[in-house]
């Protein structure tokens, strides 16, 4: 069993939580998820299954599209709708002008100090330990990109947006900040990620209809916007071996691509291997190319 499985996450479980369900009816334990949703958060949660945990590494990294739902006047410990309230201020007449305006002031890169509730570690202990310990740590704040931010239902003191964003993008602390910056405080009531990637809602299954013989995205959906190169049927015999092709190997002409990262070496549409054009043979002697993760012959 290997490929892709694209569930949409329920409300008031956590990640690990669809991932020991998904195990239980898949009958397997090899499987991952890409990029945690709170409980409170539902939506898009890809699962890597079997061979395909071998990729997350190049899914990780994309892009994150969510629709969330902020209310001002209140900050809460959480940042979301579970926490305690912790500071009250008035929510001023503003009007979607305005308001437009400072969403706008956030779009760009910029950084951003990660809540106290969150899995980040600090001295390999998580923050939401010592904040359920009552205690708050310094944090170093990370760079983040908010690609798109634009609201789709206004009637204050509720906001409703989408947000395009990076990996590592807290939306519960972008709420928090667009709520001070409106001279206010906001946290945020909800959230539903609509894509991850190339995975969107529109690929997702439902939890509670998760069965054993649900189908399986193959492995080229983990591939993104890799350049796939395609090889030879004796490439891929010596793939099998761990043996990385050789220039007369490849079907077609790929030299504009020395130098532009890893490739997916294919064969009739079947994913063979990751790896990166070595030409010159600096890093490897027996063939063209420096396997990373070798996918023939399992």
């Amino acid at each position: 069993m290997n490929g892709f499985l694209i569930l949409d996450k329920p409300q008031g479980l956590t990640s690990h939580d669809v991932v020991a369900r998904a195990r239980r009816i898949l009958g397997t334990r090899q499987i991952g998820h890409l990029g945690t949703l709170d409980p409170l958060a539902t939506g898009v949660l890809p699962l890597a299954i079997g061979m395909a945990t071998r990729l997350v590494e190049f899914l990780e990294a994309d892009r994150k599209t969510y629709a969330a739902v902020m209310e001002l006047g209140t900050e809460t410990a959480t940042q979301d709708a579970e926490g305690e309230v912790v500071a009250r201020r008035p929510v001023p007449d503003l009007g979607r002008e305005e308001v437009e305006a400072v969403f706008a002031a956030f779009v760009g890169r910029m950084k951003q100090c990660p809540p106290m509730y969150s899995a980040v570690k600090i001295g390999g202990v998580p923050l939401y330990r010592l904040a359920r310990k009552g205690l708050e740590v310094e944090r170093e704040a990370r760079d983040i990109d908010i690609l798109e931010l634009k609201i789709t239902e206004f009637a204050l003191p509720r906001i409703v947006f989408e947000v395009q964003c990076s990996k590592g993008t807290y939306i519960r602390t972008l709420c928090q900040d667009l709520g001070r910056a409106l001279g206010s405080a906001a946290h945020m009531t909800a959230l539903r990620r609509l894509r991850s990637g190339v995975f969107t809602v529109a690929d997702s299954v439902a939890l509670d209809d998760l069965k054993a013989d649900t189908p399986l995205l193959p492995l080229t959906a983990g591939i993104g916007g890799l350049p796939r190169v395609e090889v030879t049927e004796e490439a891929e015999r010596k793939l099998c071996h761990g043996i990385p092709p050789r220039l007369s190997h490849v079907v077609g002409d790929i030299s504009g691509l020395e130098g532009e990262g890893w490739v997916a070496l294919m064969r009739q549409n079947r994913l063979l291997a990751v790896a990166v054009p070595d030409f010159g043979h600096v890093r490897e002697t027996r063939g063209d190319f420096k396997l990373k993760k070798v996918f023939a012959g399992t």
